[in-house]
């Protein structure tokens, strides 16, 4: 019988798969696009829907979970003021897991995960957003 194996326990401790995922389910917030490994990504999927849920809610309950779960406060800033309205009208299904071929190295299956509708400047913005701060001071 399989009773009571929901989840792929990626060769990691509960305590690390708890981290990594609120790792890269706020690095998903941020950059509305990731590439990592299937098994992470499809794993990933029900962490940031489950998010995305509590951003519609929207009431001070779901922001604090969303909070303890994340971690940082722009990305609970954004989920609840942009993802919250984007998907407002959806009923589920908020990131797509998209193969991406095989890993140099170890062969590992890459994948790319992204959110339904994203926003294609969304992806490295906090990057060009640091580069254009240090040319700015460089100059001044």
């Amino acid at each position: 019988m399989r009773h009571g194996f929901a989840l792929r326990k990626l060769n990691r401790t509960h305590e690390h798969r708890k981290a990594m995922f609120a790792n890269m389910a706020g690095a998903l917030i941020r950059h509305e696009q990731i590439t990592t490994t299937l098994p992470k990504a499809k794993e990933l999927r029900s962490v940031v829907d489950k998010l995305i849920t509590l951003g519609k809610k929207g009431d001070l309950a779901a922001r604090r979970q969303a909070a303890a779960a994340l971690k940082e406060d722009d990305l609970v800033q954004k989920l609840f003021s942009v993802l919250g309205d984007r998907y407002k009208d959806r009923q589920g299904g908020y990131t797509r897991v998209l193969k991406a071929g095989f890993r140099h190295g170890d062969n590992a299956p890459l994948a790319v995960i992204e959110l339904v509708d994203r926003d294609p400047e969304a992806k490295g913005a906090s990057d060009r957003e640091r580069l254009a701060a240090l040319a700015e001071a460089e100059t001044a």
